[in-house]
């Protein structure tokens, strides 16, 4: 099969996936809204391809870093690889920067905008580690507490850094590690593999190069993942099987489902555009449970959990 058909036929599977169509937006609309007097906004460059130029968005504390370093978290927005925005997590970095952490959320490459394939963006999310890590005294961080978390194809892009040995960028100083210590994941697209119906060709090799589920091994981070059982986006099953086989592989690996909550149903409703987005109970359902699993490892400081939702065995 010819590269291009191939990576035509890729792009019309990943379409299928592509989630909250209603944010789109260009690289220069991204940014943390105002995080009050207990964090500072971050805005820098820290990738350039060619005429592109990626941003890193987020929220820092103002308070002096802990001896040894604070945690950092990464989120990376969905889109299905072809649209998003930074914007969609604005309000969990600037919880977890008023927590203590080093909040980001990075740009990357995708369709619509630089016309290019799932596979680079693998690439700029494992250079967004990276660039965290390798900043790690500048930002008051500990380079062995980073988060990647994500939603839709922002989860499959966080775990494609602690799961994916390729697709890393021979540029960058390739002594400094890509690969995060703990994973945090929304409505993941776990399996890139073409399905039963979906749409574009059986890709095969070029498909399970990036998905998780078939990089499955012992030893991968801490993970967490939050996934509703009515989601006609990515299916239930596919968290299910992702969490099953981590567990089996020996990997501390923990799945909430929420009954009746579709695609995207964690997002804060300043990021939503439908009727009802007012609702963040899953906002802050699934937001207490991170803060939890933070805790558990001990990247923030306890505090009393909040309610949860259902959590699989």
């Amino acid at each position: 099969m010819k590269q291009n058909a191939l990576l035509a036929g890729w792009f019309a599977f990943a379409v299928a996936f592509a989630a909250c169509r209603a944010a789109r937006s260009t690289e220069g609309d991204a940014g943390a809204a105002d995080a009050g007097p207990a964090v500072k906004k971050l805005n820098v460059e820290y990738k350039r391809i060619g005429m592109t130029r990626l941003r890193m968005y987020g929220a820092l504390p103002e308070s002096p870093a802990p001896e040894g370093g604070r945690a950092a978290i990464i989120f990376f927005f969905a889109g299905g690889w072809a649209e998003g925005s930074p914007k969609q997590f604005e309000q969990q970095c600037i919880h977890y920067a008023g927590r203590g952490m080093a909040a980001f959320a990075p740009d990357y490459r995708v369709y619509r905008r630089q016309r290019t394939l799932p596979f680079r963006a693998v690439s700029d999310a494992k250079s967004a580690v990276r660039w965290v890590r390798s900043r790690a005294a500048e930002y008051g961080i500990n380079p062995d507490m980073i988060v990647a978390a994500g939603g839709s194809a922002g989860g499959h892009l966080a775990a494609c850094t602690a799961m994916i040995d390729d697709f890393e960028d021979a540029g960058e100083d390739l002594t400094v590690s890509s690969r995060p210590n703990a994973l945090v994941l929304f409505n993941p697209a776990v399996d890139t593999s073409p399905m039963e119906g979906a749409a574009g060709p059986r890709l095969m090799a070029a498909a399970t190069a990036i998905s998780p589920v078939d990089h499955v091994r012992k030893g991968l981070p801490p993970t967490i993942v939050f996934h509703g059982k009515a989601d006609q986006t990515v299916p239930f099953e596919n968290a299910e099987r992702f969490c099953g086989l981590m567990k089996d592989a020996g990997n501390d690996c923990e799945l909430f489902a929420y009954e009746g909550a579709g695609h995207g149903f964690h997002n804060h409703s300043s990021f939503r555009k439908k009727a009802g987005a007012a609702d963040n109970r899953y906002y802050y359902d699934t937001l207490g449970k991170t803060d939890a699993f933070l805790e558990r490892l001990g990247y923030l400081q306890k505090t009393a959990a909040g309610p949860g939702g259902e959590k699989s065995p």
